[in-house]
């Protein structure tokens, strides 16, 4: 309420101070306009204009968006995305210099701007998000929501305020981009090799301007709607690197039985296994925008957005340990070590007998979001004032449930490992009968409600003065203001029933199958294994509960002692799952901005005039967060406010020697808010659980939560471009920039040794210390029209980036910060792409590859040092095709990731010796599809 009445008292203040202005004012240059994501004008649209015919019309359109922007942005249109064989909007952004992505289950999530991922994200301008996150997940948008896309690699004092790495902005189309009717859309139908499925894919939109008494009239609607159907094949070895003796260091008991001769200590992953996840993503998504043009000097306009999820997920997961203690009691026996050469004290190969049994589990899963966000603005020119304000409410929900068989074998095979086959590790089970189901029997039982939801308000007014200084033609003032939410609830439960020895394929699951794998010509010799159909477990989820609830009261007469046993017995009693204090937080938090920003424009002698902007913004930021921590088995309520003010310079300077070249100068600061989870101040301990013959496990619990400590982010950012634009779609560019950084947060595993539990392994986000990135970025793109007859369709776009980025380490027992690379971060990207458009004909193939970068870096038992987990370097070509076969009817044809290679990373333990990780297979696309405008 405090937030919503602050929103009442600036829109009064700042009508009364624009009612004030001198009334003299010419219209505003649209080169200002181009780059402000909050504009509504005609001038604005004259400038950043999308409607385009073709590749050259394309480029020629984020070139001029590029060129006039106050900010250093670069920028991707329509046709770029709907020519392109993406899906979402996370696809198309892949291709702007300096932007990468990080893909899972074939498709592009996590956006990186310069190697960094704390990117502010807004809708038409203002701040949007998706469930508790502060950003929205750009993979969520079918890429037929899009106009354009928008990033700011530097930020003005106007702008929302950047995140440590940029903005990017995503702006839907508007009624009075188009002239009069505009009907539009395309259908499409995809075909994924490794699925082997076909999808839908479409969009709609509907368009008309008015002329009416009351002035100009525009409406808009776009319907757009995506399936896709994925198959991932993923098979690892343990981040967790051990040996057979010094395990348990002077404990002659925990050494594994090492019968090869000569071969001393070595080390070895302690686990390898397969992991399948399949699915099926639907993406709908509704927008609409009303605008009205009462008079020349007024706009107000209204616009609303639904956007939605729906999943249904399968994992299968198949796991083998190499290391722990059978039913009995006896350790795994490890005969036929092959060593690698060069490296004796390092596991090549080797045969496991004995020990403890394989297990894997089959995860069922359904999902869903939806986000709404509803807004409305105006704008208003009155003499020299221009007035707008813009206000919303947006409301984003995330559901999930999950219900998953965990199984085991029921005795312990023969394991023969390779653990590195192309990356990681291979094995197979000899000559076990994994088809019979007398083999397989019951583990656990796993229910989870899972839900995380935000909402907020949000409101702007700006103010745009024209002065008579021919130095400072403009002054800007603006102010804004937030009230966020952000809540998680993850409620459940488990029953562990192995004890019981009851067959899986007694479950009223009923018949067990032999599960489809994932792997296209991979060469892991183990891959299939049984479990219950998925639909199977769906329809029987209270069935398995009462079966779960009766096998745990049983095995409470046999272990009485049993802790887990006896809390499952009264988890499962109930047909809902209970609800779990320590699952959840709440976060509730204001934002108060204000800024002050003035144009100037001047000449330094000859042709070469110099302009741009300079401001201030300052941000009050209040939250206050709650949680729950477990201590001692009783929860115990944490709350932690933070309120803090940052004062955030900028100055952009462009120097223009001729039309043709300029260059652009830019300093700014920026502060990136943790996320709302990484602030929980709940901590939550889970003891582990003894082996089968009661002896006790390597850990005595394992912690996770946030971090209520945490610090924002603070960057000093500055950049240079030199721009050279040699027509309409032609242009060289070249960008230095360096990021002086402190305070990168990212999630850390350790060892702790708590006074009540013992070793436990604690995972929470921590500040990094202080830290730098340097870096360049390259790009070039033309259409060859001095090449005669049909070379002159010929076309190219290139960009190259290069990043040099460490931080330190938090310190542990007073270490000092060690410096390593940034998480994320890849040292080279780039994007090579040829074109052809000629006579209605128009072809696209795109290269895109990024260099090898860091995914984490981890603490555990018996390292020294943090050891880091790196995925190697990964390549992507696409290609697009359409042609033209009547006016306003064009047949498209795409296909993506054509390269198909895997997706890869490998674990260090040590300074110099590394584990293949994760070797994951992901799937091609293929599509065709029609696309119409009329």
């Amino acid at each position: 309420m405090k937030t919503r009445n602050a929103l009442l008292l600036v829109t009064a203040s700042l009508a009364a101070l624009c009612a004030s202005a001198p009334a003299t004012a010419q219209d505003a240059p649209a080169q200002d306009e181009a780059a402000d994501p909050q504009t509504t004008d005609d001038d604005a649209t004259t400038s950043r204009e999308i409607v385009v015919t073709g590749y050259r019309a394309s480029l020629g359109s984020a070139q001029t968006i590029k060129r006039s922007s106050d900010a250093i942005v670069d920028a991707i249109v329509s046709e770029d995305i709907g020519k392109l064989p993406d899906n979402n909007a996370a696809e198309a952004i892949a291709r702007v210099p300096g932007v990468q992505v990080l893909r899972y289950n074939d498709e592009a999530g996590v956006v990186l701007v310069r190697g960094l991922p704390d990117v502010a994200t807004t809708f038409n301008g203002r701040e949007f998000f998706t469930a508790d996150d502060r950003v929205l997940h750009l993979q969520d948008f079918p890429a037929g929501v899009a106009a354009g896309l928008e990033v700011y690699k530097s930020g003005t004092s106007n702008l929302i305020e950047p995140g440590l790495a940029g903005l990017i902005n995503l702006r839907s189309r508007r009624p009075f981009d188009v002239r009069d009717t505009e009907i539009a859309g395309e259908i499409r139908a995809s075909y994924n090799d490794q699925s082997r499925s076909f999808d839908p894919a479409g969009n709609l939109l509907l368009t008309k301007r008015w002329d009416t008494p009351i002035g100009e009239l525009g409406a808009l609607i776009n319907f757009s709607y995506v399936r896709t159907t994925y198959r991932n094949a993923d098979r690892y070895a343990d981040s967790a690197i051990i040996s057979p003796r010094g395990f348990n260091e002077g404990d002659p008991g925990d050494d594994i039985p090492v019968t090869t001769p000569g071969v001393g200590n070595f080390r070895f992953p302690a686990n390898a296994g397969n992991f399948y996840e399949k699915g099926v993503r639907h993406r709908p998504a509704i927008n609409g925008t009303v605008q009205w043009k009462p008079t020349a000097d007024l706009e107000v306009y209204a616009e609303g957005l639904w956007q939605a999820y729906r999943g249904d997920v399968l994992r299968d997961a198949f796991n083998v340990n190499f290391e722990r203690r059978s039913a009995a009691g006896q350790l795994p026996t490890i005969s036929n070590v092959v060593l690698v050469p060069g490296e004796p004290n390092k596991a090549a190969s080797f045969t496991k007998t004995g020990g403890y049994v394989p297990e894997f589990f089959r995860s069922t899963q359904d999902d869903s979001t939806d986000t709404y966000q509803g807004a409305v603005g105006f704008k208003w020119k009155t003499g020299r004032a221009t007035l707008s304000g813009d206000f919303a409410y947006t409301n984003s929900k995330y559901k999930a449930k999950e219900d998953s068989v965990d199984a085991q074998l029921a005795t312990a095979p023969t394991i023969n490992v390779d653990w590195d086959v192309r990356g990681s590790a291979v094995f197979d089970l000899g000559n076990y009968d994994i088809s019979n189901p007398a083999n397989t029997l019951w583990r656990g039982y796993f229910q989870r409600d899972f839900v995380t939801k935000g909402d907020g308000v949000q409101g702007r007014l700006d103010l745009d003065l024209e002065t008579d200084w021919s130095w400072l033609p403009r002054l800007q003032f603006g102010i804004r203001a937030t009230d966020r939410t952000a809540a998680v609830q993850n409620n459940n439960r488990y029953g562990y029933t192995a004890f019981a020895g009851l067959r899986l394929d007694s479950l009223p699951t009923g018949t067990l199958e032999l599960i489809s794998d994932g792997f296209r010509g991979d060469p892991q010799r183990f891959q299939n294994w049984l479990a219950a159909p998925r639909q199977s477990i769906r329809d029987n989820v209270d069935a398995l509960r009462q079966a779960t609830l009766r096998t745990v009261q049983q095995l409470t007469v046999l272990y009485p002692n049993d802790f887990g046993i006896r809390e499952a017995v009264t988890k499962f009693a109930t047909e809902e799952i209970p609800y779990d204090p320590f699952g959840g937080f709440r976060a509730r938090e204001a934002s108060y901005a204000g800024y002050a920003q003035g144009k100037f424009d001047f000449d330094l002698g000859g042709e070469v005039r110099a302009d741009g902007t300079f401001g201030v913004r300052v941000v009050n930021t209040d939250g206050r967060y709650s949680g729950f921590s477990r201590i001692d088995g009783q929860p115990v309520a944490q709350t932690t406010r933070q309120n803090y003010v940052d004062v955030l310079p900028s100055i952009q300077t462009r120097i223009r020697f001729s039309n043709e070249l300029q260059l652009r100068l830019a300093f700014n600061q920026t502060r990136t808010r943790p996320g709302f989870g990484q602030l929980n101040p709940s901590l939550n301990i889970t003891r582990n659980n003894p082996g089968p013959d009661g002896s006790p496990p390597r850990y005595a619990a394992f912690g996770s939560g946030g971090n209520p400590d945490l610090k924002p982010l603070t960057s000093d950012n500055y950049d240079a471009t030199f721009e050279y634009y040699f027509s309409k779609n032609g242009s060289a560019t070249v960008a230095v920039f360096y990021r002086d950084l402190f305070g990168f947060i990212n999630n850390y595993t350790r060892d702790v040794q708590d006074p009540v539990y013992g070793l436990i392994q604690i995972n929470r986000p921590e500040n990094a210390g202080a830290g730098k990135i340097k870096g360049a970025e390259a790009s070039f793109q033309t259409f060859f029209d001095f090449l005669p007859g049909f070379l002159s369709g010929f076309g190219t776009q290139l960009n190259v980036t290069y990043l040099d980025g460490t931080n330190g380490l938090p310190t542990v027992l007073g270490e000092g910060a060690r410096q390593v690379r940034i998480p994320g971060l890849s040292k080279w990207a780039y994007n090579l792409t040829a074109f052809y458009e000629r006579n209605g004909l128009s072809a696209r193939l795109s290269y895109n590859r990024r260099s090898n970068f860091i995914n984490s870096y981890n603490r555990n038992a018996n390292e020294e040092l943090y050891a880091g987990e790196i995925s190697r370097p990964v390549a992507r070509l696409d290609f697009s095709l359409s042609y033209e076969a009547m006016k306003g009817i064009t047949i498209v044809a795409n296909a993506s990731n054509l390269l198909g290679e895997p997706f890869n990373n490998y674990r260090y333990y040590n300074e110099t010796q590394y584990f293949g990780r994760d070797l994951r297979v992901e799937g091609r696309y293929y599509s065709l599809g029609l696309r119409f405008k009329m």
